[in-house]
């Protein structure tokens, strides 16, 4: 562990131009005025919206000479009203950018409303395949700033929202390029205040993203390197930052995890998000918990096609006896030391619609990127064993 949290400061490029370390919160307002925001719309959730951190960002705005609105009546699974409602308040405001200020369901919205704000139609207009974002004309989607206060969707780096479809009950990525954020302040001082649960959680779900990028088949060896260098550091500083949650270093090494994830996963995701996507829509169950708990049985079910990775993946995070084997035991014994169920039922998850969870999960996009191709039914019985508790190898 490094000594000097100044230490763990820098600006970096990719995939955006971001500005990490402990107390850079105070440097939003003139990130505001070098992208040329003048009355941006801050975009939040409503646990947020009144704490204090809202208060110093207004402040850093004021001394810049900006004034923001706000908009915070997003549902932790934002679905497309929430979006809808945005849109009205960025355009009624006559707003002229977004800082999309929060976790993984406030940084969704907030990015899906900037694209939004400019469209007479509908969000999920521009969901119904992969081309629909080429209708959008970039020149008229406002500039983006994102201030992650969570450290496991990453949704900081990405160039896509997931939102949820209620009239449906499916989750729907909402794609952009322009979606990338123009910058991020990556602030870690911001996470100290989060629950153990959610900082394990949301810890987990970063751990997922880089886990799936690093066993996806596609080839894309940069950001297979990015995911190995993740999940060692969300071994070294998951289980210390839900131990000690005031650690600036714990909590700084798993924002930077967390950004990593979601850089990693444009080489793809897999069984686990493949399955927590339709969990979410249908039980409107926290995402990364979903993954958290989800995991082993992903890793046991895929294990024919990954288990050479595992090996070369425990030597590098110094495991004992490198194998699957002894990487599996090191995830049930994190889940067990951060406070994760074992299994889905302790979400109130049974199987009554399981036949209906296989079908999205083979339909969700993630399942692409899963190393085996597994049809409905193989998601049908990994989702039971994952309500049951088999983990059986």
């Amino acid at each position: 562990m490094t000594s000097d949290i100044n230490l763990l400061t820098g600006n970096w490029n990719y995939p955006t131009a971001m500005r990490f370390g402990v107390g850079r919160l105070k440097e939003l307002g003139e990130t505001c005025k070098e992208f040329g925001m003048k009355n941006p719309l801050l975009v939040t959730d409503p646990g947020l919206a009144a704490l204090p951190m809202i208060e110093d960002a207004r402040v850093s705005c004021s001394e810049a000479g900006i004034g923001f609105g706000i908009f915070s009546d997003i549902k932790a699974n934002p679905v497309g009203r929430n979006v809808d409602d945005g849109v009205a308040v960025f355009q009624n405001g006559k707003h002229d950018g977004v800082i999309a200020f929060g976790g993984g369901s406030g940084i969704d919205a907030a990015k899906a409303i900037a694209v939004m704000s400019s469209q007479a139609e509908g969000v999920f207009e521009f969901t119904a395949n992969g081309n629909d974002w080429e209708d959008i004309d970039p020149k008229e989607i406002p500039p983006i700033l994102a201030v992650p206060t969570t450290s496991g969707t990453g949704s900081e780096v990405g160039r896509a929202s997931i939102i949820t479809d209620e009239e449906h009950h499916v989750k729907r990525i909402v794609f952009n390029p322009k979606m990338m954020p123009v910058a991020v302040i990556a602030d870690p001082a911001l996470t100290v205040g989060l629950p153990k649960m959610i900082t394990a959680a949301t810890g987990m779900d970063a751990l997922s993203h880089n886990l799936e990028a690093y066993c996806s088949p596609h080839f894309h060896p940069m950001a297979e390197g990015i995911a190995i260098e993740g999940i060692r550091l969300v071994k070294n500083f998951l289980a210390p930052a839900c131990t000690d949650g005031t650690s600036l270093e714990a909590r700084s090494q798993m924002m930077i995890a967390s950004s990593m994830g979601a850089t990693a996963f444009q080489r793809g995701l897999g069984g686990m998000h493949a399955l927590a996507h339709p969990l979410g829509a249908l039980y409107d169950a926290h995402h990364g918990m979903l993954n958290a708990i989800l995991m082993p049985y992903v890793l046991i079910r895929n294990r024919s096609a990954i288990e050479d990775r595992m090996i070369r993946l425990s030597a590098y995070l110094g495991l004992k006896d490198p194998s699957f084997d002894s990487f599996l035991d090191w995830i049930l014994a994190l889940r067990q030391e951060v406070g994760i169920p074992n299994d889905l039922s302790a979400l109130d998850i049974d199987l009554e619609k399981k036949e209906l969870v296989g079908s999205m999960a083979v339909d969700d996009p993630s399942s692409g990127g899963n190393p085996i191709s597994l049809t409905a039914s193989q998601y049908t019985s990994l989702f039971e064993k994952a309500v049951t508790g088999d983990l059986s190898r």
